[in-house]
């Protein structure tokens, strides 16, 4: 049985290379039918962030990656939590079996002894020191109380060879390797050490996690040969760049799941687009729901090559998403952006959507789209000269100035009926349509595209409103013509 688990800290909101991790965490385990369980590795109290537990399980929700195990404590499905583990004394006994083995030792050094270590490079690699001491010296420092962390005895001869499904066979020497601490000094785990012995324990046969991790696996297969317990597979991811090829950082502004969510990208698209940050599937397809990535995810094609979070690429694929959704929902998500950006409540809102959805990539496009429905924005006069549509500023005043008096008459407002009229207004007076739309448009819109034509939005916007923006760039083009 494939059992995979993502293992965050919980330090904030979630960042686009972990949110890559649980999803492959969890295709790996629902493509083989398999279990996904989370495990919060809070053993480092100083890092963690207030509410960031909250987060992890909001981002795992909204992403549809729901886990499978874990205690809770109103008998449903919660995470696993290592503080509580670490409260149940499982990582001592297990450190304390390496002491009794040879494995491990105590060790009651300074940090000052610790800081003369260091080389001029500032790295500190242990000496062993407290490998030496007497069975006698060891249970008079415990008797004392004298501060300890326990360290694994890593032998300085011979290589320690590890295999990775993505990267094959990695060999390091011994030497290299620091005996590290695995209790600490507050008798919390370090994340080293709970990791293994947690991922044994709960039976991890799949470990994912990003290739920053490469340099630590020694250590890990260390604690496993020192236990004799078999090693998992591990698969471990590319790094994710931005697009100038620099390492995806909180700067970039959309490095997380939640920075993604604010900036109007939909769920589904973000985890469609984050599979795709170092995997492809065979038939080349882009667009994928979550059960169709179960279906197709083989984590053996995982590329080496860091992968490019391409933001353009991401807001395409956000836009397909959009323009499939059911109209319905899409109203229902859109409102908020919608009346944020034309607040009048005389304006239909369903109309609205209408002209939106195929026409916004993200939600925070509504804005830029349709804010002029709100009030007309800066413009300049030099817009209502249009070669192809063979009209200048002056000939936009003497139309407007005509049709003005002409749609104060009119009565149907409609987009039909509007357009008809004016297109035999237009006949009347010589002008092809193009000369008395694009005046129109342009003095109702002060925008040079429009999600609609010329009547839709006085359709739209009604009568009223529609004359009275009308009358304002009659003004405007007066004082700029003279």
């Amino acid at each position: 049985m494939v059992k995979t688990r993502f293992a965050p800290s919980p330090t904030g909101r979630m960042h686009v290379g972990n949110l890559r991790t649980a999803l492959y965490s969890y295709l790996i385990a629902k493509h083989a039918g398999g279990t996904f369980m989370l495990r919060i590795e809070d053993t480092d109290q100083e890092r963690q962030v207030e509410g960031a537990v909250e987060i992890i399980n909001r981002t795992l929700a909204y992403a549809g990656m729901e886990y499978d195990e874990g205690p809770d404590k109103d008998g449903g499905v919660g995470p696993y939590v290592q503080s509580e583990r670490c409260r149940d004394g499982i990582y001592m006994k297990y450190a304390k079996q390496l002491i009794e083995q040879g494995d491990a030792y105590y060790c009651f050094c300074t940090k000052e002894r610790l800081e003369s270590l260091k080389t001029e490079e500032g790295y500190a690699v242990y000496d062993k020191h407290c490998l030496h001491l007497t069975k006698e010296e060891i249970e008079k420092n415990l008797a004392d109380g004298v501060p300890y962390v326990i360290r694994l005895n890593v032998p300085k001869e011979g290589t320690t060879t590890f295999k990775d499904e993505i990267y094959g066979d990695i060999t390091v020497d011994n030497a290299e390797l620091d005996d590290m601490i695995l209790i600490k000094s507050d008798g919390f785990p370090t994340y080293n050490f709970a990791n293994v012995v947690d991922d044994h324990t709960m039976g991890i046969t799949h470990v994912v996690r990003g290739n920053e991790y490469l340099s630590s696996a020694p250590k890990y297969n260390r604690i496993y040969d020192a236990f004799g317990w078999e090693v998992p597979v591990y698969v471990h991811c590319p790094l994710i760049t931005d697009e100038n090829h620099a390492k995806l950082s909180k700067r970039s502004g959309h490095s997380s799941f939640e920075d993604l969510l604010d900036q109007g990208f939909l769920p589904e698209a973000i985890v469609n687009y984050t599979a795709l940050l170092g995997w492809n599937p065979a038939d080349n397809e882009e667009i994928m729901t979550l059960r169709e990535l179960v279906e197709k995810f083989d984590y053996t094609k995982i590329n080496k090559s860091p992968a490019v979070f391409d933001i353009g690429k991401l807001r395409w694929m956000n836009g397909e998403y959009i323009k499939k959704m059911d109209p319905e929902a899409f109203y229902e998500k859109a409102l908020p952006y919608i009346e944020k950006a034309v607040p009048n409540p005389d304006i239909d809102r369903r109309v609205l959507a209408e002209l939106c959805q195929s026409r916004i990539e993200t939600f925070l496009d509504i804005e830029g789209l349709i804010g002029f429905f709100r009030e007309v924005p800066e413009y300049e006069t030099s817009m209502y000269a249009h070669k192809k549509m063979k009209t200048t500023p002056e000939l936009s005043k003497e139309v407007l100035e005509k049709a003005l008096p002409f749609l104060q008459e009119l009565q149907d407002y409609t987009n039909d009926g509007l357009f008809e009229a004016l297109k035999g207004f237009a006949a009347d007076h010589g002008w092809k349509n193009g000369q008395i739309m694009w005046p129109i448009r342009t003095a109702v819109s002060g925008k040079e595209t429009t999600p609609g034509g010329a009547t839709q939005l006085l359709e739209i916007l009604g009568k009223e409103e529609s004359l009275e923006r009308i009358r304002a760039a009659i003004g405007k083009l007066e004082h700029e013509l003279g």
